[in-house]
Order: structure tokens, then sequence, then C-alpha cells
């Protein structure tokens, strides 16, 4: 190949390396919103396993976690990645901040499992820890598996008495689900490919370069779910 000819590819090369490298992961991180936008439907369109009315009225903040990850041979791991949502005083929700979720387990197992996690913060506590920095689930807050479907009883102690609820669908069964000893932090990397500069106080209070449609989408999902 000539040389002019190879000078040409190399910057062709350069070009795709700078600019389509950005958008190929803000790519990425706007089909996780999709499908978080698809797990919240999903559960909240079947009435004998979506979460109560009751719990989501009174909730500060919802994240959903696509597809975390558990896996290990005696001990394990999980890992996940999601977003999360702020009610703000008037009841509307903010744009959502990209999340990590990871833990681990010591115990007998093994193999590969997939779940896909939500989690109902009923105080603002749990929210500003996880602006702060990485917090886990069960020390930093306390945490307790979830009860579900309509007919869900208000009464229930730990959810009562829990600032986070938790929740898991795996194999097409969704319920209530212990998640203490998973660490939460927020995914400054995905914010900013999708945000631009911004802290996450900046994305819940909306003062972000650009808003995505998929990210609209998932706070419209969030209005429509909440409303009922």
């Amino acid at each position: 190949m000539p040389l002019a000819q190879l000078r040409v590819a190399s910057l062709l090369s350069l070009f795709f390396i700078v600019f389509a490298s950005p958008a190929m992961a803000q790519s990425k991180e706007l089909k996780r919103a999709e499908n978080a936008i698809a797990v919240l439907t999903e559960v909240q369109g079947t009435p004998d396993s979506e979460i109560p009315d009751w719990l989501l009225d009174r909730c500060y903040a919802i994240a959903v976690i696509p597809e975390v990850v558990k896996a290990g041979f005696v001990v394990g791991g999980r890992r996940g990645k999601g977003l999360v949502s702020v009610r703000s005083a008037d009841g509307t929700w903010s744009h959502p901040s990209y999340i990590t979720m990871t833990g681990g387990s010591f115990g007998f197992q093994a193999g590969v499992q997939s779940s896909d996690v939500i989690l109902v913060f009923r105080t603002q506590r749990g929210v500003d820890n996880l602006i702060h920095g990485k917090f886990t689930l069960g020390a930093d807050a306390s945490v307790a598996a979830g009860p579900v479907g309509r007919q869900a009883s208000a009464a229930t102690d730990a959810a009562l008495k829990a600032e986070i609820i938790s929740y898991s669908r795996s194999r097409g069964l969704f319920a209530g689900v212990a998640l203490d000893g998973s660490a939460l932090t927020i995914d400054d990397d995905a914010n900013e490919r999708v945000y631009g500069d911004a802290t996450p106080r900046m994305v819940f209070e909306g003062r972000v370069e650009r808003v995505p449609e998929a990210i609209v989408r998932f706070r419209d999902q969030l209005e429509e779910q909440t409303a009922k």
C-alpha cells in the first residue's frame, strides 16, 4: 500500500477511536436505561407480583438494576449496573443517576445466575449515603425483603422498619430478597458519558447538559407506575 494511503488509513482509524468509542459507550448506557424500563414495566404489569401501591406511595427513591450476575464456586460474588431516581417534593421523578451494585458471599454455591433487582428507598438518608460514597446494604442502611402483590399487607414489620426494601426477579419469579452485604456506588463514568460533566446531585436536580430520550422514558415509566 502506498505511503499516502497508509497515512489516510491511519487517520481514519484514529478518527474512529476518538469519536466512535464515546458514542458506543453512551449507547451501552442508554441500553441499560432501556433494560431498566423493561424490568419495571414487566414487574408492575403483573398484579400478583407487583410492588404494593402503599409502598410506592411512601418511597423516596427507586433503583432498578437489570441483570445482576451472581457467580462463584464456594466463594461467590454479585455485580450489576442500573439506575436510581429520586422523587421530588411535588411527586415528580428526577433524572436517574447510574449506579453499580457489588457484593460477595461465602458458602456452598456453584454456577451463574442472573437476576433483576429493584430497591425501594423509604428515606432520604440512604440516597444521601449513596451520593457521598459507597455504602453497604444492611450495614450503612437497613434493608429487608419486600412484600409483593396488591394484597400484600402494609403492616409487614420488616418493611415498616427498614430504610430500603429489596426485590429480585429470577427465572420469572419476582419476590423480596435479602441483599445484606451488597455495596452500592455511583457510576460516575456512566453519568459523564450520558449527561456530561455533572455530579449525582446535579443529575437529581436536573442541572445537566443533555437528557437522552431513554432517560426521559425511564422517568415517564416511574411516573406511570407510581401514579396508580
